[in-house]
């Protein structure tokens, strides 16, 4: 299997640059995995493909401001750093550029000193390890320094940073948003609670693997870089329960999807549990957790669209998003939504 073979042409002006006005405007394209039949809705629409007794689970991380702009201690050289993984007493691994200029001792400065990082590994592909030196809380000084660590893609500047969290989001530690559950409005939640379907939250909080290119041509030698994730007693249950009932398990996003595929494949149901995952969903994956699918179109030859193509077939979903193309939806983070089911 190539990473060529999950390629496709889009045009970069329909890649979104800013968000629609109102969250749950964008348009929905439903794609029936085992008919490879497609239909054009709003996504406004996604409550009719849900019925009681059904569960909705939303990744309910929180982006973190973490992008940083700083200076090279010793030269003043302007560097930028990214935090993605907590490791704990205040222990950052972080992408870096230009990375050639940290060496491992190498003290980069934020906001005159109120925050320093101080470089204690250097690893590979950008990455370096750091050690944070702040007094007071370090969430408090992000939000007065850092930046919502926007896509690559995306050149326009966010007006309002709350447009880059979901409505629901609540756990600080993300480098970028589970982008699926952006449509989502407390009024559309509301209404599909009403018509009995069960809200369910996980955490998975999203890191490096969103920033990383397949950079491999033989899809399998990929490697994915681990994301910590959570699942409470409630959740497992009730996932459980819906499984049992023969109820559906829709998953919002790639991250719900990694999260709840992660805990079915360790343990066979689901449980409570916390962990780090690595999983890497491509074709030939049996899925064990989900049964239904909202999520965003994503980029040429990225695991994302190596994801979807496992649980829809490779061939449906490049008539999809060859359809998606022509009919003009708007591709990645802002962009429409689209439900396989």
């Amino acid at each position: 299997m190539k990473t060529d073979d999950f390629d496709f042409y889009l045009p970069e002006e329909l890649i979104a640059q800013t968000p629609l006005e109102k969250r749950d405007s964008s348009r929905l394209l439903v794609l029936d995995k085992k008919t490879g039949d497609i239909s054009h809705k709003h996504f406004t629409d996604i409550i009719d493909y849900m019925e009681k007794g059904d569960t909705l689970v939303l990744n309910d991380t929180k982006v973190m401001p973490a992008r940083l702009y700083g200076v090279k201690e010793e030269t003043s050289a302007a560097i930028e750093v990214l935090l993605l993984k907590d490791e704990g007493n205040n222990i950052w691994e972080c992408l870096t550029r230009p990375a050639k200029r940290i060496k491992e001792g190498t003290i980069v400065s934020f906001g005159e000193g109120k925050l320093k990082a101080v470089c204690i590994e250097v690893l590979d592909e950008g990455i370096r390890k750091f050690r944070l030196e702040y007094k007071g809380i370090l969430y408090e000084i992000l939000d007065e320094l850092g930046e919502m660590p926007l896509p690559p893609y995306i050149h326009e500047k966010l007006k309002n940073k709350d447009r880059y969290q979901t409505v629901y989001a609540k756990n600080v530690g993300s480098a970028a948003a589970p982008t699926a559950g952006l449509h989502f409005t407390e009024d559309l939640l509301n209404k599909i609670k009403n018509k009995g379907v069960n809200i369910a939250y996980v955490t998975l909080h999203v890191g490096l693997g969103t920033f990383r290119p397949v950079n491999v041509e033989d899809v399998t030698k990929h490697k994915m870089h681990s994301e910590y994730y959570v699942m409470s007693k409630e959740v497992a249950d009730l996932l459980n329960k819906t499984k049992e009932s023969g109820h559906k398990i829709i998953a919002v996003g790639t991250t719900s999807t990694r999260t709840l595929e992660t805990i079915a494949s360790l343990y066979g149901k689901f449980k409570e549990c916390s962990g780090w995952t690595d999983i890497f969903i491509y074709p030939g994956y049996e899925f064990k957790g989900i049964d239904y699918l909202i999520t965003n179109f994503h980029l040429p030859k990225s695991t994302l669209v190596m994801l979807v193509s496992a649980l829809a077939g490779k061939d449906n979903i490049m008539k999809a998003y060859n359809e998606a193309v022509k009919e003009k939806y708007r591709f990645f983070s802002f962009g429409d939504s689209m439900l396989i089911k």
